[in-house]
């Protein structure tokens, strides 16, 4: 019995990112499709974003247009296509603070936010540092660190120190501590609620970006490769990609990365009339697909 339904959502896209920055050492490979997205967790009571992407205004849009990001979507408009609106949003898990992945606080007014405490505080401590130091921003909006300040100072900001399970039921995030970034975390969804669960999902943020992170591009002997934008560690990085995959006994398709520009081939999908993919992972029990 599935207690939570869960769907990436595109809102937006690069058309050609070159692999290299996705797959560490992948140099001279090409490019590929780069999707743009955040994940919907809902059931239990709860409607549920991990990550709420970025404004495509301000500094947002000048680093969305850096980066070649089109096709960009209101999560108004985004999430309108699951029959939900940015205020029916109660809470929003960031996995990390860079400008795509916690760049759209202010579109989410009643909702409760959960960072970890080491992921702002760095933050905080890198925007201090000389601007001989600037290439740690490469990626980040420093207003999109004063916004998440400012909702501790709203009530609507919990900060998270390590590990924290049944944050909601059935719903654990996990630190990563120095590795895409000081205190990025995943998600791990126990669907059926068990603790020893058999129907779980981990939901990676940028800690993985494509199957090649966790196969080395060979499923039959697999190994892993670190992601291309790292401020920490990349052998933290690889540690905890094996923790991910064993959370999900060994089925890496269960982990579930948003960049993945192949997942619509792996689960049941549409793409919209804006251009842009819902992929449906799961399914409460009882529930209407938002795909079919």
């Amino acid at each position: 019995m599935s207690k939570y339904s869960i769907h990436v959502l595109e809102y937006a896209f690069v058309e050609e990112f070159p692999l290299s920055g996705l797959v560490y050492g992948a140099h001279n490979q090409g490019t590929c499709k780069l999707p743009y997205g955040y994940v919907l967790i809902k059931g239990n009571g709860h409607n549920i974003l991990v990550d709420c992407g970025h404004d495509y205004a301000a500094y947002g849009k000048t680093l969305s247009d850096r980066f070649g990001v089109i096709n960009w979507r209101s999560p108004a408009d985004v999430l309108a296509e699951v029959d939900v609106t940015p205020a029916d949003i109660t809470d929003v898990i960031i996995t990390h603070a860079h400008f795509d992945h916690m760049g759209g606080i202010q579109f989410f007014p009643n909702a409760t936010f959960y960072i970890q405490e080491r992921e702002l505080s760095k933050w905080i401590q890198i925007m201090s540092l000389p601007r001989q130091f600037r290439w740690l921003m490469v990626a980040t909006d420093p207003a999109d660190i004063l916004r998440c300040v400012a909702l501790a100072e709203q009530g609507r900001l919990v900060s998270l120190s390590g590990d924290h399970e049944d944050l909601f039921p059935g719903v654990d995030v996990m630190l990563s501590k120095e590795s895409h970034t000081p205190g990025s975390q995943y998600v791990v969804v126990r669907n059926d609620g068990l603790r020893e669960s058999s129907d779980g999902y981990v939901l990676a943020g940028d800690l993985v970006y494509r199957d090649e992170n966790l196969t080395g591009g060979d499923p039959d002997d697999p190994h892993y490769i670190p992601v291309g934008l790292a401020t920490g560690s990349q052998t933290n990085i690889l540690m905890t990609m094996d923790r991910m995959v064993k959370a999900v006994g060994g089925d890496r398709k269960r982990v579930i990365a948003a960049h993945e520009e192949r997942l619509p081939g792996y689960y049941p999908s549409r793409i919209t009339d804006a251009g842009l993919s819902i992929v449906e992972i799961a399914l409460a029990t009882g529930e209407p697909s938002a795909v079919a």
